[in-house]
């Protein structure tokens, strides 16, 4: 991309942050064209349901485990910004950071009601909006923000500095 949106630097091993949605649409844009795959963000039901565990779930109220401590960083705990990714136990599925570190952006538009009356099976979200989900929590926020039932929202233009992404192939 020519150059790293990250407020905080000096640790290549801390997630991506301070990027708004339209950011991340570019960035897959980029990646796909040079790698010939088919990258973007997921679903919010596809997030949760990597974040719960897929099929292996435990039924946890954070992303591997009813301890936050064990799994996340946000403000009762980082101390500082970002952390680096994988210092805390993955969830089930092995995936890190899922909750807290940074809010992850979905592909989706948010409608507070969407779940009432989507579809129970692979729900694609609504079919357009003003603003876009995020999920997860982050380093700044208390552990209710980092619950896997937790639903963010923003602008597609809007970023702050726990904004970031995970991406699906």
């Amino acid at each position: 991309m020519g150059k790293n949106p990250s407020k905080f630097k000096g640790n290549d091993q801390r997630p991506v942050e301070s990027v708004s949605w339209n950011d991340c649409q570019d960035f897959i844009e980029q990646l796909n064209r040079i790698t010939g795959e088919h990258f973007r963000l997921p679903t919010e039901a596809e997030w949760e349901f990597a974040a719960r565990g897929g099929n292996e779930s435990k039924g946890c109220r954070y992303a591997g485990s009813n301890d936050l401590d064990e799994v996340a960083w946000y403000i009762d705990n980082s101390n500082s910004p970002t952390s680096q990714v994988a210092t805390k136990q993955p969830n089930e599925l092995g995936l890190y950071d899922m909750s807290g570190n940074v809010w992850d952006w979905c592909a989706d538009w948010y409608d507070e009601d969407y779940y009432k009356t989507s579809p129970e099976v692979d729900p694609q979200g609504p079919a357009s909006g003003l603003i876009r989900v995020l999920r997860g929590g982050s380093w700044d926020y208390v552990a209710r923000n980092c619950r896997l039932s937790c639903r963010g929202w923003d602008f597609p233009e809007g970023w702050i500095d726990d904004y970031g992404l995970r991406l699906s192939l």
